[in-house]
């Protein structure tokens, strides 16, 4: 019996890591299934060919060759080296030992081999993260909204995955066996003569705690990513497929203002005949957004995603003027405030309750809402399909039409549009009086 305590404490911890996992995945649909329906279920094949091209190929990453192919390099080498996980997770439960390197043969040797190879790449480009970040302080990353927390967060998890990769390699470099066979040691075979003095059971007690900590920190890291920016390792991929394809330019309309206006064009409506289903045109609750929770799911699933890389923020040229607008800021500040909705229901029995507080106002200003020019630079640098134009645009129409608080040079183009029918303020007899001056 005392041989299966390790296999027991192994599915104990490996359970209790994917349980609790599970449980905050369904948090984090809970919280994004608050928004808004809408229909991105069109142009299917478009779709998967965004989310292969953005979210796997990284084609969007490389615009910035140094940052980009850095961050390819600590992608592949982190998802391909964890694939080993499966043989740990094996071994875990049935108590065994590189138990594919039987059947896998010379094939085991060469995958390890690139595993270590990658494992050496991820180190270094981790390495130039960290040095950019917090020696070369690329502006970017010391925006104010980068204060505190998410400056952390960045930094904790260059600290994981540079802890991850030694382990590994650590845990290849002191195991006897896989060294004296000589096959897939490219890397750990230099390492292994700094452990020489140690004896063979002095071995295999290193080989064994670097074995379970790294697992351990792959789970640790796996609940760590709910918190985390690194969210997007996961939701890069939903979040490419049901981005928005509509020309940039493109915003939405209201339905119900939009058939009012259609019946205010058309000579022939009856402003008092039913629908042809026989149901009474509904009114929309609010016009726009001033909360999280008047936004749609899509959108709610971008503020999840956002990597918090500054790439938006940095094209702003609301921003590059001195505006106190951050494209970044505002996809945080939606997330930070969702996170406060999902707080309270959870709180509350799985009812929210009246928190008095909203997104408007007490996260995003107005001043920086009308500092956006809706030039969409930040949506197209976004290399994950992020829209944060979509939500200032919403928080605005609610501005505009549900507390008429627009600026006043743009009420009075408003009056002067309903009262001559263009934005300046002259009468429709005199607009073409410039061509006889």
């Amino acid at each position: 019996m005392e041989k299966y305590v390790p296999n027991i404490f192994f599915a104990l911890i490996f359970i209790a890591g994917i349980g609790y996992f599970v449980m905050n995945v369904r948090k984090l649909i809970r919280n994004i299934k608050l928004g808004k329906d809408v229909d991105r279920t069109d142009r299917k094949p478009e779709r998967w060919k965004n989310m292969a091209k953005i979210a796997l190929g990284q084609y969007k990453m490389v615009r910035r060759p140094v940052s980009g192919i850095l961050h390819v390099v600590v992608y592949i080498g982190f998802i391909l080296i964890n694939i080993e996980v499966l043989e740990i997770v094996v071994d875990g439960f049935l108590g065994t030992h590189r138990i594919f390197s039987g059947p896998l043969g010379s094939l085991y040797g060469f995958l390890i081999g690139n595993f270590e190879i990658l494992a050496v790449l991820v180190l270094v480009s981790v390495i130039i993260f960290w040095l950019r970040r917090n020696i070369e302080k690329i502006k970017r990353f010391w925006s104010k909204e980068m204060e505190g927390w998410p400056k952390n967060d960045g930094n904790i998890i260059l600290y994981f995955e540079i802890v991850l990769m030694t382990l590994f390699l650590v845990m290849n470099a002191t195991d006897v066996h896989f060294q004296e066979a000589g096959h897939g040691n490219v890397i750990s075979q230099f390492i292994a003569p700094w452990f020489s003095g140690y004896s063979p059971e002095e071995l295999h007690t290193i080989e064994r705690a670097a074995w379970w900590l790294h697992i351990i920190g792959i789970l640790i890291f796996l609940n760590y990513l709910y918190y985390s920016k690194h969210l997007h390792i996961l939701l890069a991929f939903p979040n490419t497929f049901f981005a928005n394809l509509k020309p940039k330019g493109q915003f939405t309309n209201v339905e119900a203002v939009t058939k009012e206006v259609q019946m205010m064009m058309d000579p022939n409506a009856d402003p008092y005949a039913m629908p042809e289903d026989g149901a009474e045109d509904e009114e929309p609750e609010k016009f726009g957004a001033s909360d999280v929770t008047d936004l749609n799911w899509v959108q709610l699933m971008n503020s999840y995603t956002c990597t918090e890389c500054g790439r938006c923020t940095s094209s702003c040229p609301a921003n590059l003027t001195g505006k106190k607008l951050s494209p970044r800021k505002i996809m945080m500040d939606t997330r930070d405030r969702l996170e406060e909705v999902g707080k309270n229901i959870d709180e509350n029995n799985g009812e929210f309750k009246p928190d008095g507080k909203q997104l408007l106002d007490d996260y995003i200003t107005r001043e920086e809402l009308w500092a956006c020019t809706s030039c969409n630079a930040c949506v197209q640098e976004c290399p994950i399909g992020i829209d944060p134009l979509s939500i200032i645009m919403e928080m605005r129409r609610y501005l505009v039409m549900e507390e008429s608080a627009a600026p006043q040079e743009l009420n009075m183009m408003m009056t002067n549009i309903e009262n001559n029918g263009a934005p300046w303020q002259y009468s429709q007899m005199d607009r073409l009086n410039w061509k006889d001056e």
